[in-house]
């Protein structure tokens, strides 16, 4: 049956200035890492997408090695452009990255010019489009210049394969040099796609939201759910099916009888407030900074359309009174799950 998108989406959803630019964002955007590979029925797919944009999430954010297999989940989207989202372009934000093994040999990942303009042509081809809203560099690439890395992503946006670029996973002091030599080349930085969630600070810790606010770079913040912890899915043990019992990126060895005290804890705060724990979870990263408006959007993923519209009602109570934010601190002092640590200190 042909989808028609909810006539009021856009009602539905708050909407952000990126930065100091022009682009807006929604304040939850829908990432495909995962649950759009082989490995998930294309109809589930679909229904997830259509759910996304019915409730006004305009931004879809994929990588070229987003899958399994590496390269499936853009090919999955290019599908749903052409068929549901078809005549809809021009009201999406779609986004790619490139820094992550995609094929053997010397130039299947990491930052040089080779690589990521191979990568972007691939994207594109992939998902059966001209250009994409947004191209990022996804990790830091100790080895290659940094010099040539920004001035690969310059060269994406002025041969028209992208309008906007962005980085991933950047220290504060890398992020400095990055923007400093794209805004020489008159490509500034947009973006910047940092982990960050109740359980991973390490961007409060290492500055990087005053500077992204001082340099006027907006920011999408990934994994802010921790990977499925800051739901209700583990506090009966580890579900068949998730990311933790898969293997795929969440250790299971993460869900300690410690970690789950704390989750139960926030989950107490977010029905304390009204909110499912999801909601809390990206209403804390969404809220305003102390020197800024903060995070721009939060980056989820869903493995059934109910979770996206779970998600989305995050909107609805974004601020936290003292009291709040204090006893949620206090709970969650678990180490760190930052798996993107190796990039943030290159």
């Amino acid at each position: 049956m042909p989808y028609t998108p909810a006539a009021d989406r856009y009602d539905r959803m708050t909407y952000r200035r990126c930065g100091r630019s022009g682009l807006m964002l929604p304040a939850i955007s829908l990432g495909l890492w995962h649950n759009f590979g082989h490995d998930t029925p294309h109809g589930v797919k679909q229904a997830i997408c259509r759910t996304a944009f019915d409730h006004g999430i305009t931004h879809f954010d994929l990588a070229n090695n987003y899958g399994p297999p590496p390269g499936s989940a853009e090919e999955a989207f290019g599908d749903i452009l052409r068929t549901d989202f078809a005549g809809f372009r021009d009201q999406l934000i779609i986004s790619s990255k490139a820094g992550y093994l995609m094929w053997d040999g010397p130039h299947g990942e990491w930052g040089s010019r080779k690589y990521l303009i191979a990568s972007c042509d691939q994207s594109l081809k992939r998902m059966g489009l001209d250009y994409v809203d947004i191209f990022y560099s996804h990790r830091v690439d100790p080895d290659t210049p940094l010099e040539e890395t920004m001035g690969a992503l310059d060269h994406i946006v002025r041969s028209g394969r992208a309008l906007y670029v962005g980085i991933s996973s950047y220290n504060s002091a890398r992020t400095r040099e990055a923007a400093a030599i794209l805004k020489e080349l008159g490509t500034p930085c947009v973006i910047h796609q940092p982990s960050y969630s109740i359980l991973n600070r390490w961007v409060e810790d290492d500055g990087l939201k005053e500077t992204l606010d001082d340099l006027g770079i907006g920011s999408i913040a990934f994994t802010p759910l921790a990977q499925g912890i800051l739901t209700s899915k583990y506090l009966g043990g580890i579900p068949a099916g998730s990311r933790a019992a898969q293997g795929k990126s969440l250790d299971p060895g993460t869900i300690t009888p410690r970690a789950l005290a704390s989750v139960r804890a926030l989950a107490d705060v977010a029905a304390a407030r009204g909110q499912t724990l999801a909601q809390m979870a990206l209403a804390w990263v969404l809220r305003p900074g102390k020197t800024g408006p903060g995070i721009t959007s939060a980056l989820i993923g869903a493995s059934r359309p109910e979770q996206v519209t779970d998600c989305a009602g995050a909107i609805r109570n974004l601020d936290f009174s003292a009291a709040e934010l204090a006893a949620i601190d206090a709970i969650a002092e678990e180490p760190e799950i930052n798996l993107w640590a190796q990039s943030s200190s290159a």
